[in-house]
């Protein structure tokens, strides 16, 4: 794991040099958006199983909500990342 981490680090370092810090920046942003929307829809496909484990009759209702509630947290990450590469 340290190797990992020191790896990593080496990179960062790397490109900050290269792109400057604001490029850097901007990067980690898009990536802690992209990451922040996979555990967000990670979460509303779970919720949503249990839900369905439930009460299997709601199925209809619950995967609309679910993909609905999916597309909005993609759109917002999405967002997030187009901000995150001007700056």
């Amino acid at each position: 794991m340290t190797g990992m981490i020191g790896t990593m680090g080496m990179v960062l370092a790397q490109a900050t040099a290269a792109v400057g810090v604001h490029g850097t920046l901007g990067g980690i942003g898009a990536g802690l958006a992209a990451i922040g929307a996979g555990i967000g829809i990670g979460q509303i496909g779970g919720k949503a199983v249990e839900a369905i484990a439930r009460q299997p009759e709601a199925i209809s209702k619950i995967q609309t909500n679910m993909i609905i509630a999916a597309a909005l947290v993609e759109g917002v990450a999405l967002f997030a990342v187009v901000v995150a590469a001007f700056f």
